[in-house]
């Protein structure tokens, strides 16, 4: 388990680096001068020479990524051109908002999807299971943004029972949680449904059942535990979308989260901050993956024992 782990990590760290080094390199040579934009239209040229000198923009790019890396290992991803703030502090107040926006819709799509998927597995073929998985198809087809304007014009414009927009309040994260989390529920139902058929199906469902055993204590033990190898891998992967994905769902609720940051960032041509942001994605997402991969090895110790063996 150890030689996986170090295995994992070292991997997960190289691709870090590696993708540092792109971003800060694609970056740098996209046409268009960050200094112009930042200063206007109205600044001479002298001034923008100086001020580039001040920002090191006028050394080499290699030397650039190399003092940008060396800070960025130490917390430190520099000063937002446009805000004049650490970019730290400003990818930390946004981080705040994501966080508790992905994490409130990650455990409503795991719980409404496994929920989702066992019961469908369970009345296979009956109505209910035509009914739930038909609600599941409607979910991964109907996109995110258009669900948030619906459930924005039905329960806050004419129910008046949530807030439009904004992070005041806990009931404002109820409907951007709900449009976020439902196409994520929806594709793990579905998986959860065919991977618990699959298990429902083999002979020691039914000697469990034989036993005398509960239906659902069969469902639920013996059941859910075998099938969990192809649940990990979709909401492992889920997990790392929502957590970089929510920038429609942000704008549409004018919530200040990692999302809009990175798009005002964008259209700012802001680079330090586009880099942070760029790299709180790649970070992210390998944590992700790396977890998904130890999981692995703990719920199917073939996983580990058969990379141990190839080595």
């Amino acid at each position: 388990m150890r030689d996986f782990l170090v295995k994992r990590i070292l991997q997960a760290v190289g691709v870090v680096i590696c993708i540092s080094a792109i971003t800060f390199f694609v970056l740098n040579i996209v046409p268009g001068d960050p200094v112009r934009t930042m200063m206007g239209d109205m600044a001479d040229e002298q001034t923008i020479e100086q001020v580039r000198h001040t920002m090191g923009l006028d050394r080499p790019v290699p030397e650039q990524y190399a003092t940008w890396f060396s800070n960025m290992v130490r917390g430190d991803f520099g000063t937002s051109y446009t805000q004049n703030k650490s970019v730290a502090l400003l990818m930390g107040n946004a981080f705040a908002v994501t966080v508790r926006l992905a994490g409130f819709a990650y455990l409503f799509a795991l719980a409404l999807g496994l929920a989702v998927g066992i019961v469908s597995a369970v009345c296979h073929g009956r109505a209910a299971d035509r009914i739930l998985m038909a609600l599941s198809i409607f979910g991964i087809s109907a996109p995110s943004f258009w669900v948030a304007i619906i459930i924005q014009i039905i329960f806050a414009l004419n129910l008046r029972w949530f807030p439009l927009s904004g992070v005041k309040t806990a009931a404002a994260f109820v409907l951007p949680v709900i449009a976020l989390g439902t196409r994520y529920a929806a594709s793990i139902a579905r998986v959860t449904r065919t991977s618990m058929l699959d298990v429902l199906n083999q002979d020691y469902m039914r000697t469990a059942e034989a036993k005398g055993l509960r239906k659902w204590s069969i469902v639920m033990v013996h059941g859910l535990r075998n099938a969990l190898i192809p649940i990990i891998t979709i909401a492992g992967t889920q997990l790392g979308d929502i957590f970089t994905g929510s920038i429609l769902i942000e704008s549409v609720f004018a919530m200040p989260g990692m999302g809009k940051l990175l798009l005002d960032a964008i259209n700012a041509r802001d680079l330090p901050l586009i880099e942070g942001g760029v790299m709180y994605i790649a970070i992210i997402c390998v944590v992700v993956y790396l977890l998904v991969d130890i999981l692995y090895a703990v719920v199917d110790p073939r996983i580990r024992l058969g990379g141990e063996a190839a080595e």
